[in-house]
């Protein structure tokens, strides 16, 4: 059970079930309210904000039907409802449940089937209040908003980016392909005093080796071929604000000395102009490769080097930060959720086991598009594992402990470890523990109460 009550809102016009349902979901946790027709329950939900909401079907004047209607019209649409009624038939519970209501229970009520249902629908709310909690953490990150985590790799990387952002001096971002080095430098923009002047971003490496320099410094009419018009390069597009050079050791080398020159110097000329104009820029760099490897195999030039690496921030991969995972997740879950129109909740805690398991050679960037490709695919609800690709399923298949049993032990109780090792696995969630077992989740809570191991 939640350490938050769960609130049950009882509706139904007889009396002495209301009355029972009262006292029995009480004595199982839940807090609850009763009410006698629709109209008392249409104020009870606003006034008592249920959880959930279990109602009959069949009573006078408007019936439960209508009730989960009008909730679904009034946006409650994640409010879960179960309804109940003495004259169920098949028609009725299939209206039912297309009209939204998560199950659907004949009188007289079966204790266990209810307390099955009720725990179901606990789980799937603690499920929703961790992911608002998520988003909730994210909305309160403020500037650091970008650096999504809060594992200790990420709250080092954030001190470092804040004390970075308080000064004007270069810095050098180091990091695997994909882990978020421009998120990083583009942080440190937004935290520094220049956060209002431009973020001009170049990638060294997605430009032809006969172009980089004049996208670098600039160009005027007649430089060379093609040069039809003059224009302004990234020192100067930058200028007041923050240029960020990516891949720095993919550079061509033989640049590499006009760049150190324009940055201690502070001014640039432009291919075929003969004025040096003045700029005022915050340089930051990146490179995926290690910056050592890089000068001792001739790619990085040992005083551009050291003239950039004032300051050297080193970003963690994700297989180092996988507690973030649950909050990466998330972010990006809420952003396709807003991109492609989709109503995806998040992801199940199986799920994320799938995530935790994968080794992400691709860090962030691998993460962030396999999360698209989940909620285009799902469009609401829950994101599962079928959801993600099958290599990663894989993962968690070949890290599953296994249970060994003797030969000649009892069937009895070799089904008895089963469980329960499966279930100490999957986190004591039963609903996961039934579906890796392939049974029914009222089954597995009867065998646990046979075992005597229901607490």
């Amino acid at each position: 059970m939640s350490s938050v009550p769960v609130k049950i809102l009882i509706v139904d016009d007889e009396e002495a079930l209301r009355e029972l349902l009262t006292v029995r979901l009480e004595h199982w946790g839940y807090e609850c309210r009763a009410a006698s027709h629709v109209g008392e329950a249409e104020r009870l939900i606003t006034t008592f904000e249920p959880d959930v909401v279990l109602s009959d079907v069949v009573m006078p004047g408007v019936t439960g039907l209508d009730l989960l209607r009008r909730l679904r019209a009034a946006g409650r649409g994640r409010q879960p409802v179960v309804l109940m009624t003495a004259h169920g038939s098949i028609d009725t519970a299939v209206e039912a449940m297309k009209q939204g209501a998560v199950d659907f229970l004949t009188k007289p009520l079966d204790n266990d089937k209810l307390r099955a249902v009720l725990e179901d629908v606990t789980e799937e709310l603690n499920s929703r209040r961790r992911a608002q909690a998520l988003e909730e953490s994210i909305e309160r990150d403020g500037p650091l908003a970008r650096l999504v985590g809060r594992s200790a790799p990420m709250m080092e990387l954030r001190r470092l980016v804040e004390l970075v952002a308080s000064s004007d001096a270069a810095a050098l971002i180091t990091g695997e392909s994909g882990t978020g080095k421009e998120v990083v430098a583009r942080a440190i923009h937004d935290l520094s005093d220049r956060r209002d002047g431009p973020w001009v971003a170049v990638n060294a490496a997605a430009i032809p080796e006969s172009l980089i320099e004049s996208e670098l410094f600039g160009h005027e009419r007649g430089a060379f071929t093609g040069a039809i018009r003059a224009r302004a390069g990234c020192f100067e597009q930058a200028n007041g604000g923050t240029l960020f050079l990516d891949e720095l050791a993919e550079m061509p080398i033989s640049l590499q000395p006009k760049l150190l020159r324009i940055l201690e110097s502070g001014r640039v000329r432009r291919l075929g102009g003969g004025q040096e104009i003045p700029f005022n820029v915050r340089v930051l760099a990146a490179t995926n490769q290690n910056p050592m490897a890089a000068l001792q195999e001739g790619q990085l030039r040992e005083d551009l080097f050291y003239r950039l690496n004032v300051f050297e921030i080193a970003v963690p991969p994700l297989r180092e930060r996988k507690d973030d995972l649950p909050l990466l997740a998330q972010h990006f879950v809420r952003e396709f959720n807003e991109k492609h129109g989709a109503e995806v909740y998040g992801l199940r805690d199986w799920t994320l086991d799938v995530l935790r398991a994968y080794r992400w050679p691709g860090n962030v960037r691998e993460l962030r598009n396999l999360v698209e490709r989940a909620v285009i695919v799902a469009r609401s609800g829950w994101l599962e594992p079928g959801h993600f690709p099958a290599y990663m399923r894989e993962a968690v298949q070949q890290q599953e402990p296994v249970v060994v049993v003797p030969v000649g032990t009892p069937a009895a109780e070799a089904e008895r470890q089963l469980i329960l090792k499966t279930l100490e696995h999957v986190g004591y969630n039963k609903a996961e523990a039934a579906r890796r077992l392939q049974l029914d989740v009222k089954t597995v809570r009867n065998k646990l109460r046979a075992f005597g191991e229901e607490g």
